[in-house]
């Protein structure tokens, strides 16, 4: 299998601060670089990654977009972050696409909103049309509450490509399956949402996931969105706070197992290809 990680972060918190690494996440205010990612690949079956911004600052995308025309980094594409609500909005994303054609993506921290439904704001839904226009997809970062809002962004704009990120983060710790199915089950209703079997194993104990049964969540989301819709993405280093890097390539392996090879094919590597690269072979 050729894999594609849909899903991991870069940082330095020595360049800019990531307010969100505190209590449980505090392990990871350190550098996690290109060089600690080729290291973690090692060993595994991907041949390429897209990066994802962990912080609302247009400085981390370009930094992004600089790792990814490295060479000798597995980075493909960037999913990055502007303000979607700027007048500018247009011409800002035309200049990160023309640096270096590695930008797929735009991604907002939605779920730290105060608005449950501030994808539904007219100056938001402008710069999502935007995104449309210019062949982006959008990540949606998403828990139980803004789901709702999801699936009326959904129904209202059938030319924006949606990937939801870490399956909406299921409340595996608690063994809750309600009413994250239902939600998932509504977006999955829309032909152009994608979902990721991503970010599954910190939601889950951090020392029970095995236990927990984060591979019966992940076989969920290829139920709902078929292969065709579902994407395997590591959330390296985040994941780091449960599992190694091998273990979430391994959840996704296993989570496939009883597919065909197509479709096993589909969900590690084609859908991402499909949704980031427009079916083109990433480059990195």
């Amino acid at each position: 299998m050729s894999i594609i990680d849909a899903h991991h972060h870069l940082w330095d918190p020595a360049v800019r601060p990531y307010p969100w690494m505190t209590g449980p996440a505090a392990p990871l205010r350190r550098r996690f670089g290109a060089d600690d990612l080729t290291a973690a690949l090692a060993g595994t079956e991907v041949t390429a990654t897209v990066v994802v911004q962990a912080v609302s600052d247009e400085s981390e995308t370009r930094d992004l977009l600089n790792a990814a025309a490295d060479g000798d980094s597995p980075v493909a594409g960037v999913v990055g972050w502007t303000d979607l609500t700027a007048p500018d909005v247009a011409d800002t994303l035309s200049k990160l696409i023309g640096d270096g054609g590695r930008l797929v993506a735009v991604r907002h921290q939605t779920h730290d909103e105060r608005d449950p439904e501030w994808l539904l704001r007219p100056d938001v839904r402008r710069g999502l049309a935007t995104l449309a226009d210019l062949g982006l997809a959008f990540d949606l970062l998403i828990r139980g509450r803004e789901v709702p809002a999801a699936v009326r962004l959904a129904k209202a704009a059938p030319e924006l490509q949606l990937v939801v990120d870490h399956a909406a983060k299921p409340a595996i710790a608690t063994g809750q399956w309600e009413p994250w199915l239902a939600g998932l089950t509504e977006l999955a209703a829309f032909p152009q949402v994608s979902c990721k079997i991503s970010g599954l194993v910190t939601e889950a104990d951090p020392h029970h996931w095995r236990e927990q049964g984060v591979v019966r969540y992940a076989r969920q989301v290829i139920a709902l969105f078929g292969p065709d819709r579902a994407m395997f993405g590591s959330d390296w280093p985040v994941c780091t706070l449960a599992a190694t890097y091998d273990d979430v390539v391994n959840i996704a392996l296993e989570a496939t197992h009883d597919l065909s090879d197509a479709d096993r094919q589909a969900v590690l590597g084609d859908t991402a290809r499909r949704v980031y690269f427009q079916g083109r072979e990433p480059c990195t």
